[in-house]
């Protein structure tokens, strides 16, 4: 019953966590919309809060692969897949350079991840099933979805311009379409942190040993026969 009581703790702590980054992630488009007169473009608040997300989850799995070899290949994976779309979305400062040269960063990025998994394909593709199984890849993908297919329908021009028909307001569509990128993006988060944070090996330790001596107490408990 304690262990129950533990884990419905936990989970209701978890629960309010996420509820209060999902309430701060409105601040930014707040702050676009009713402080900086609808300045929602691409160094806006809220177009700079969805990068420093990127940003900071690509760099927790490229720490996460630097200290786990057993993980390294899918966890690199991952981070050079976070590392696109944060490229992507600097897609203005790469045009500084040239026009549509993101890609070309975002292809590097891609390659070099690759190479590094393909060193122990095994392993990669061990520690992938591991992330795919875990609790917090639903989320993971539900931000995925959000932010790759959603966010893009929804932001449709034909779709606002019916809605408004001769009011049609480019900024309301912005707001809309931005955000809900960054609700997909701090799921994606969250999800990130959460997986990282169970996987660790501090924690993938205690697993082991409460599951080792899991089958020890069963054998030392009593038999009653009747």
């Amino acid at each position: 019953m304690r262990n129950d009581l533990t884990i419905i703790g936990r989970e209701i702590a978890v629960f309010i966590l996420a509820a209060l980054v999902l309430a701060l992630t409105i601040v930014p488009v707040y702050i676009d919309v009713a402080w900086m007169n609808d300045a929602l473009h691409e160094t806006s608040f809220t177009e700079t809060t969805q990068e420093c997300m990127l940003a900071m989850i690509a760099a927790l799995f490229f720490i996460a692969a630097q200290r786990r070899p057993a993980q390294r290949g899918a966890l690199t994976l991952v981070a050079g897949f976070y590392s696109c779309m944060l490229i992507r979305e600097l897609d203005f400062v790469f045009d500084t350079i040239q026009h549509g040269s993101w890609v070309w960063f975002a292809l590097a990025v891609t390659a070099g991840s690759l190479a590094v998994a393909l060193r122990t394909p095994k392993k990669t593709l061990h520690a992938l099933a591991n992330l795919l199984q875990h609790r917090s890849w639903p989320v993971m993908a539900s931000g995925f979805l959000v932010v790759l297919v959603f966010s893009r329908l929804f932001g449709v021009h034909a779709l606002w311009q019916h809605l408004m028909l001769g009011d049609y307001n480019r900024v309301v569509k912005n707001m809309a379409e931005e955000g809900t990128e960054l609700l997909g993006y701090s799921l994606c988060w969250l999800a990130s942190v959460r997986y990282l944070w169970q996987t660790r090996p501090a924690a993938a330790a205690v697993s082991m040993r409460a599951t080792e001596s899991a089958p020890a107490r069963h054998n030392a408990s009593p038999v009653t026969s009747h």
